[in-house]
């Protein structure tokens, strides 16, 4: 049987993205349904949306005399119910339960997964009220795809855009499919975690770069794991060739500066936070704005005495603002004396687990299986050689337990 998404939408000028979002669930064999509030109306003409779903465009209370109590039968057409773009007084109403419009009323009556995704202004976005109601909204097990940064409709330059497309229609299919599909542990339920994987990519000139082989196919099973069991995942993913998982956000970086950046955007909010990305220890002090040439002198010196200073420690900078039950998760990997080496890092960069494994030899880099140790301050955990995937849901299990305090 065809499945519904009522996809709900408010008044914000990120409006006219609905239509694409729209047309991107019904590429993936979806019907959509549209509910609109009265100021949506203002930025797109309902005739829009009823022309993409070929479906009666839902806006008032009362606006359909055959159907008395139309918020009731929209809500129990909808396998999904997804607001986006989702305006600040949308998010505060359905977090306090006001129902005073048809998308509110449908989204207080509504029993099936709920996903919002927030647009406004970055001060809108970032004020003390958003959050909180956000948050609250998360706790419920509702969706949130959080908004992206970059320039506003405003002229302000933060956070506050509407997320990609894509990630929305991952996180709704999530929602729709793999909430309901699965009897799998959920214990991440309600929890936001955060994953950073793949290399860094540090510029030399617009064509070369200080990089590393890894694949960040550990990172993105990690994010992978989570998000089956049931968490909110933001992966914070270096250059890769790798799809993205389904249902999780993904916040793509090239240098060490902006995975970073991106790391103190996320972590505050995270339960769990997983460094396994292999970030660049230096960067070049300067990036050439041209192709450095070997045949000019001048360029040719700059080639063969690359001046690299350090990057920051990305894992020791996020665990030292950690709050009391956040877990801190690095990874290690090491050539000789790999446990001692993990004990030594889980210390000075403050963590509550390291994997530590042994590069080479088959493993880790690159390849679909790793062995690894998870060592914490009460000791040491060796585990055979594995499926990435499978050790995700061991270092995983192992989190949760250290955030309960088992």
């Amino acid at each position: 049987m065809e499945k519904t998404i009522l996809v709900g939408v408010t008044g914000c000028i990120a409006v006219y993205k609905s239509a694409e979002l729209v047309r991107l669930f019904q590429k993936a064999g979806y019907r959509v349904k549209v509910v609109m509030t009265e100021h949506a109306t203002h930025f797109v003409d309902p005739l829009t949306f009823r022309s993409l779903t070929h479906e009666p465009v839902a806006i008032g209370l009362f606006d359909d005399p055959s159907d008395p109590i139309h918020h009731i039968s929209l809500a129990e057409e909808a396998d999904v119910f997804v607001i986006a773009p989702c305006t600040a007084n949308v998010a505060a109403k359905i977090a306090h339960g006001i129902a005073d419009d048809l998308l509110t009323t449908t989204a207080l009556a509504c029993t099936a997964p709920l996903v919002v995704a927030p647009a406004m202004n970055v001060h809108m976005y970032e004020a003390a009220a958003t959050q909180e109601n956000l948050a609250t909204l998360e706790k419920r097990g509702v969706r949130i795809v959080e908004a992206g940064s970059g320039y506003l409709a405003c002229g302000d330059v933060g956070r506050g855009r509407l997320a990609d497309l894509n990630d929305i229609v991952s996180a709704t299919i999530a929602a729709l499919e793999g909430d309901a599909a699965s009897d799998g542990d959920q214990d991440l339920a309600g929890k936001h975690v955060v994953v950073t994987a793949g290399p860094t990519y540090e510029p030399i000139d617009p064509v070369r770069f200080i990089g590393n082989r890894s694949s960040g196919k550990m990172g993105y099973a990690i994010a992978q794991a989570a998000v089956e069991r049931g968490a909110r995942v933001t992966l914070i993913s270096g250059p890769v060739s790798l799809d993205a998982p389904t249902g999780v956000q993904v916040v793509r970086v090239q240098t060490a500066l902006e995975m970073l950046a991106a790391c103190e955007d996320a972590f505050s909010q995270s339960d769990i936070a997983v460094f396994s990305a292999a970030v660049a220890d230096m960067r070049p002090e300067t990036v050439s704005d041209h192709k450095l040439k070997k045949s000019d002198t001048e360029d040719s010196a700059a080639l063969q005495q690359v001046r690299l200073v350090a990057n920051p420690d990305i894992l020791a900078t996020m665990a030292q603002g950690k709050r009391a039950g956040q877990v801190v998760v690095g990874f290690a990997a090491e050539t000789n004396d790999v446990v001692e080496n993990a004990r030594k890092k889980l210390e000075a960069k403050r963590a509550d687990l390291i994997v530590a494994n042994r590069i080479g030899e088959g493993v880790a880099f690159g390849t679909d299986d790793n062995q690894a140790s998870l060592v914490t301050p009460d000791g040491c955990e060796d585990l055979p050689l594995m499926s990435k995937h499978d050790l995700a849901d061991r270092i995983l299990t192992r989190a949760v337990e250290i955030g309960s305090g088992c």
